[in-house]
């Protein structure tokens, strides 16, 4: 594979796009697992669908979007789909988890709509579904790299904010916090890691890469920073160790990822079975991070 690699482009462009979605995906899947809101990436996911699939619709009827990315398009949907979450937990004070299923079900309700008008399935639309290492463009490598500049500034300046929110969201909005400006930023940077993590791992697999890794890493981890490193490095084990399995065996990239970050979760529950269970416990910090 690693003469193939330096002959094809289109292996080094999702060798390189792998790395950095291992990189993000983990990363905010630590918050999303601490906070409990591991599902909203299924939601941003299928919502994401319906983006890509109205994208390729109107380029069957437009000339403008012929030439356009349907990442873009699946961005903008995604983006919209985290307001509407945010919207609706508002408006939904008591019961704020409903709103994931609601815009769960509306994406898939769109993406079938859409999907209908365009005379069903074509070939970019499956490999948006499942993923595809032959998929990925120089045009959609350069997308995903903004996106995890993007985010990582994002992460720098509200690492504070994000760690004292996962914590103790009560005590943050008490202290001072505007828990809506920073919940907002956050959750567009998950529909936005989601959208470009579509070529890599797939609509329907995303939501795995964000929480598998994050759930291998709590059997190891004894702090919030450990949480952090375990968790890139099983997603990044997962990612390269499943493209190039993919790779070798003629699997889809997308299952053969999801599968390998599968087999990581349950050896590391053995192995943290066997050592006794000691697995990492949250409790609320006795300061806040400024302190």
């Amino acid at each position: 594979m690693l003469e193939a690699f330096f002959r094809y482009e289109f292996l080094q462009n999702a060798f390189y796009a792998g790395i950095m979605i291992g990189l993000l995906a983990p990363m905010l899947g630590v918050f999303l697992v601490v906070r409990r809101l591991s599902l909203i990436a299924d939601a941003l996911s299928h919502i994401t669908l319906s983006g890509i699939a109205a994208s390729l619709l109107l380029g069957k009827h437009f000339a403008f979007f012929q030439g356009m990315n349907p990442l873009y398009m699946g961005m903008v949907f995604s983006v919209g789909g985290a307001l509407l979450i945010e919207q609706l937990r508002s408006v939904y004070q008591y019961y704020k988890e409903i709103a994931i299923p609601i815009i769960l079900s509306a994406g898939i309700g769109l993406g079938v709509v859409f999907i209908s008008l365009a005379d069903g399935f074509n070939n970019d639309l499956f490999n948006y579904l499942f993923g595809s290492v032959i998929a990925v463009t120089r045009s959609d490598l350069w997308t995903i790299l903004g996106v995890t500049v993007l985010v990582l500034i994002v992460l720098i300046m509200f690492y504070k904010e994000l760690f004292f929110l996962s914590f103790d969201e009560e005590q943050a909005v008490v202290s001072g916090l505007n828990r809506k400006i920073v919940h907002f930023i956050f959750i567009v940077m998950v529909a936005l890691v989601i959208a470009a993590s579509m070529r890599i791992v797939g609509i329907l697999l995303v939501s795995s890469l964000m929480t598998l890794p994050v759930a291998a890493a709590m059997r190891f981890a004894r702090g919030f920073k450990q949480m952090f490193v375990y968790s890139i490095l099983f997603g990044e084990i997962s990612v390269i160790g499943g493209l190039i399995a993919a790779y070798q065996l003629d699997l889809a990239p997308g299952g053969t990822i999801v599968i390998l970050a599968v087999l990581i979760l349950i050896v590391s529950i053995f192995i943290d079975k066997f050592r006794g269970g000691h697995s990492f416990t949250w409790k609320k910090p006795k300061q806040t991070p400024a302190e």
